[in-house]
């Protein structure tokens, strides 16, 4: 979450004309976060959150986005919920974008991890992933490795030497992770934004999921792997923690066991895990919008991650 556009009171007031969730009490805004603009506002007592869609999430994806909350909150899996304006529709507009209010998850999001909780986050995404198997929509990847050679290739055009050991890398890595990709892996919809900042907790457990915004169909593992990087790495990228590895891994296989063919790409996938995450982190840095209220994650922790990959097969036996 993050806040590229400003909206005023009265602005906030004006669209909640067109709900049946009461008045505004209060609005601030959410900095955690780097993709959309979201608020937390308070309607007679009750806590929502509103959030406008910017450049990254296209239109035409945003029914799939809600379509899939809406089918996990029927079925009791932890996330927010899409409040439906007096008409019944849930995508609406302001300030010419589109903008959604949805429920409010209670929690925090986690700076330090512990076995158990990275246990819980496991077997949440073995229970994510058992549930999307009944889901019907689809939505391709939009960040797959031709996307991603792009995002690098428009990097390179800023020419900044900072960052030029980590260009250098990734044109390489993606042309190894193109010759290498996987066939027939066991996939189907899945979150593809699993950090700490989008999984809750209250005393020790899992209060909710957040931000399906880059939701879609894929291998299972590939989820996996966009989790084990964020949760099972500390010191901005350059320690492994094996036990949260284990625990993480031992959750989801009390849902859903991985097969032999998946294990075997591991190593790969957690490749491209962290390259998408590592090229569009130096992308939003490099073209940081200058009024966007957002805190700039740092590219070099998932050049660390990256490079301990290259270095490192996890099952190897």
């Amino acid at each position: 979450m993050a806040v590229f556009t400003k909206l005023s009171e009265i602005e906030i007031n004006r669209y909640l004309e067109f709900y049946n969730i009461g008045k505004l009490d209060n609005h601030d805004e959410i900095i955690d976060g780097i993709e959309n603009t979201n608020y937390k506002i308070i309607c007679n007592g009750k806590p929502y959150v509103l959030t406008v869609f910017e450049k990254r999430v296209k239109e035409e994806d945003l029914p799939f986005f809600i379509n899939l909350k809406l089918f996990l909150t029927l079925n009791k899996f932890k996330c927010p919920t899409p409040i439906k304006n007096k008409e019944g529709n849930i995508i609406n507009s302001i300030q010419d974008k589109k903008a959604v209010i949805i429920s409010f998850i209670e929690g925090k999001k986690l700076n330090l991890a512990n076995k158990n909780e990275c246990y819980q986050v496991g077997k949440m995404i073995g229970d994510l992933h058992d549930l999307t198997k009944n889901f019907n929509m689809k939505r391709k990847n939009s960040l797959g490795i031709s996307d991603l050679k792009n995002i690098v290739i428009k990097c390179e055009k800023k020419q900044d030497n900072k960052f030029k050991d980590i260009i250098k890398n990734l044109e390489n890595e993606l042309t190894y992770l193109e010759n290498s990709w996987p066939k027939k892996l066991p996939s189907g919809v899945i979150h593809a934004d699993l950090f700490k900042d989008n999984i809750f907790f209250k005393d020790g457990k899992i209060t909710g999921v957040i931000d399906f915004y880059f939701s879609c169909n894929h291998f299972y593992l590939y989820d996996i792997c966009i989790a084990v990087n964020d949760w099972c790495f500390e010191d901005n990228g350059k320690v492994f923690k094996n036990n949260f590895f284990n625990e993480l891994l031992s959750g989801y296989n009390s849902i859903r066991k991985l097969n032999d063919k998946e294990l075997k790409s591991f190593n790969m996938l957690l490749r491209v895990a962290a390259v998408r995450i590592l090229v569009t982190r130096l992308h939003d840095f490099i073209y940081h919008p200058k009024d966007a209220i957002v805190i700039k994650k740092d590219p070099f922790q998932y050049y660390n991650i990256l490079k301990w990959h290259q270095k490192n097969n996890l099952l190897e036996k």
